[in-house]
C-alpha cells in the first residue's frame, strides 16, 4: 500500500478521556488510546480535507500505569473548582495508518495525488509534525518520529489477550461521512500480544456501535488554490 505510514509516539503523560467520567469536572483516562485521539495525532502531523486518515493498528510498548492529580479547573460560574484527573504515565506507542480520499469533497478531486501527499506526510513526520502533538488533551505534550511497526520489544508482546471492555472509538462528522448528522462510535476493545487492531469506520461486521448525537451540516471552508494550497504547491515548497 503506497498510502501508509508508521510512526512512534511518546510522552510523559496522556489523558484519553472516558466521556462517562467528565461529569462533575472529573477526568479519568482510558488505559489505551482511542481511535479518535490517534487520528488527532495524525492530523497534527499532516492533514488536508482531500484525505481521511484511517488508523489500522497500534502497539503498546510500555506498561500501562496511571497517576491521579488534584487539579483546579475553571468553573463555569467563575473562579476555580477542585477535581481529580487521572493520567497515564510514561507512554509509548507504535502506530500504523493509511489515508483514503474524501469522496465528499469532489471540488478537491484534482488534489488527489497520492505520491505527493505521502511524501509530504513523511517529511512532516520527520520534522516531528506540522502542529504540536497532544496525547488526548493539550496539557499532555507528545512527540513523534518515523519507525518500523513491530520493531523492538514491547511490554505486552507475550500476553495473548487483554480486554478493555466497551470504549469510545471515534466521532463521525458530516464532512467525512456525507450524512447531515454527528454520530459517536463505540466498540469492545481488546489487545493481542501488545497490538490493538481497530475496526474500520466503515465496518459492516457489527464491531462498531453507533449513537446519533445531533443533526449537523457539513462545512466547506476550503477552496483549492484560494485559501487552500494545492498539494503541488506544498510539494514544491518542500523541494519534493
Amino acid at each position: 500500500m503506497t498510502n501508509k505510514i508508521s510512526f512512534r509516539v511518546w510522552g510523559k503523560q496522556a489523558l484519553f478521556t472516558d466521556p462517562i467520567t467528565k461529569i462533575g469536572g472529573e477526568k479519568f483516562t482510558y488505559q489505551i488510546p482511542t481511535y479518535e485521539a490517534v487520528k488527532g495525532i495524525l492530523k497534527s502531523i499532516y492533514w488536508k480535507p482531500t484525505l481521511i486518515w484511517h488508523i489500522d493498528r497500534i502497539r503498546i510498548i510500555k506498561p500501562i500505569r496511571t497517576q491521579s492529580k488534584s487539579m483546579k479547573p475553571l468553573d463555569w460560574n467563575g473562579g476555580n473548582t477542585l477535581a481529580i484527573y487521572t493520567y497515564l504515565q510514561d507512554v509509548e506507542y507504535q502506530v500504523e495508518a493509511h489515508f483514503e480520499w474524501n469522496e465528499n469533497w469532489p471540488e478537491l478531486e484534482q488534489d488527489r495525488i497520492k505520491g505527493k501527499h505521502l511524501s509530504i506526510a513523511e517529511r512532516m513526520l520527520e520534522r516531528g509534525g506540522r502542529q504540536d502533538i497532544f496525547l488526548g488533551t493539550r496539557d499532555c505534550q507528545g512527540y513523534v518520529e518515523p519507525c518500523e511497526f513491530g520493531y523492538g520489544l514491547g511490554f505486552y508482546d507475550h500476553i495473548d489477550n487483554l480486554d478493555f471492555g466497551l470504549m469510545f472509538h471515534s466521532f463521525g462528522y458530516p464532512e467525512e461521512t456525507g450524512k447531515h448528522e454527528l454520530i459517536s462510535r463505540f466498540w469492545q476493545a481488546s489487545m493481542q500480544n501488545g497490538i490493538i487492531q481497530f475496526p474500520s469506520v466503515t465496518d459492516t461486521t457489527g464491531k462498531l456501535k453507533t449513537h446519533f448525537i445531533r443533526k449537523m451540516k457539513p462545512e466547506r471552508p476550503f477552496q483549492r488554490g484560494k485559501n487552500l494550497k494545492t498539494v503541488e504547491q506544498e510539494a514544491e515548497e518542500l523541494g519534493l
